[in-house]
């Protein structure tokens, strides 16, 4: 089947006034990626007031009418599956689950069911009613944690706008591998990789990206971070550990083969080799509620094959 061209219509508000073009279209159209809505601008699909622009650049007044001439691709069809879920919360407006390691969020190529939302659409059939059954951010297959997921247009309007603004306290713990001596930030760009197209890496022309990260626990060999988000950028903190050149234990992509300690006992050495995915959870998430506004946060316990692995690096440490 051939793609197909939606046609959609919106007003730019004048608090958006000065902004590059593709930062407004961002706001208004939340369902496309920024990536994807740059290209469209590129390709004669968005005109201002009428009259097609093509540089993402371009400033906005505020005010304008924008037309989108969206191009889309069939669409995968997710249908509802009785998938276990974690739910550590849930009212009116959001769902907070947390993910366990292995379950891809959203249908794709490669993975046409069995995901998150999939589960979501099971648990709440209301979900159909939003873009990818309300789920506004994305945590790797492989990295646990807890993920925010609005039950109403209104909240996923609202959610949407708070991760723009950066308004969503995201606090990870990470095992990476050598010793750190200290804390500090991560402020590169990324995008995707100019030779491995399923990769990303910081490259000059990528989306701005800040990585803080603080010493929690040093090993022989490794490092127990506290990391927390300024942005949201795919594979981020993969990305930014891996270009200090202290890469994400276990991660596949981006860690390359295991390290051990010298003299590291059969223990570790097997729980070393036998951690198979970014050793990655997202353990806090803090945000205002999107109806009350009240402060609200999360947290979610290290999963146990996180856990069994810092008890045997702690017990290394001390041999």
């Amino acid at each position: 089947m051939s793609d197909r061209i939606e046609q959609l219509i919106a007003r730019i508000d004048l608090q958006h006034s000065g902004k590059r073009l593709d930062q407004a279209l961002a706001t208004l159209f939340p369902d496309f990626s920024r990536t994807r809505l740059q290209e469209w601008v590129r390709e004669g699909r968005v005109s201002l007031d009428g009259e097609v622009v093509k540089k993402p650049r371009n400033r906005v007044a505020g005010g304008e009418t924008v037309a989108l001439q969206a191009l889309l691709g069939d669409r995968v069809e997710c249908r509802p599956e009785a998938i276990p879920l974690d739910i550590v919360y849930q009212d009116e407006a959001l769902i907070l689950v947390n993910k366990p390691a292995g379950l891809v969020v959203h249908p794709a190529a490669g993975n046409p069911d069995g995901t998150l939302q999939n589960a979501l659409l099971h648990h709440d059939p209301e979900l159909v009613r939003l873009p990818r059954a309300g789920i506004v951010h994305r945590l790797d297959k492989d990295t646990t944690g807890l993920l925010v997921v609005a039950r109403t247009p209104a909240a996923h309007k609202k959610l949407v706008e708070l991760l723009q603004a950066r308004s969503v306290n995201r606090e990870y713990r990470a095992i990476v591998v050598g010793v750190l001596t200290a804390g500090g930030m991560v402020d590169a760009p990324i995008g995707r990789h100019p030779l491995h197209r399923t990769r990303m890496a910081v490259v000059k022309s990528g989306r701005p990206s800040v990585t803080r990260y603080r010493v929690l626990e040093r090993f022989r060999g490794h490092t127990l971070l506290q990391v927390n988000l300024e942005t949201g950028r795919t594979h981020q903190i993969r990305v930014h550990m891996a270009s200090i050149r202290h890469p994400l234990l276990g991660d596949p992509q981006y860690g390359g083969r295991p390290r051990l300690p010298a003299g590291a006992g059969i223990p570790l050495r097997e729980g070393l080799r036998g951690f198979r995915r970014q050793a990655l959870h997202a353990c806090r998430l803090g945000l205002a509620h999107p109806v009350s506004g009240e402060r609200m946060e999360w947290q979610a316990d290290l999963p146990e094959d996180m856990a069994d692995l810092l008890e045997l690096l702690r017990r290394d440490a001390l041999a």
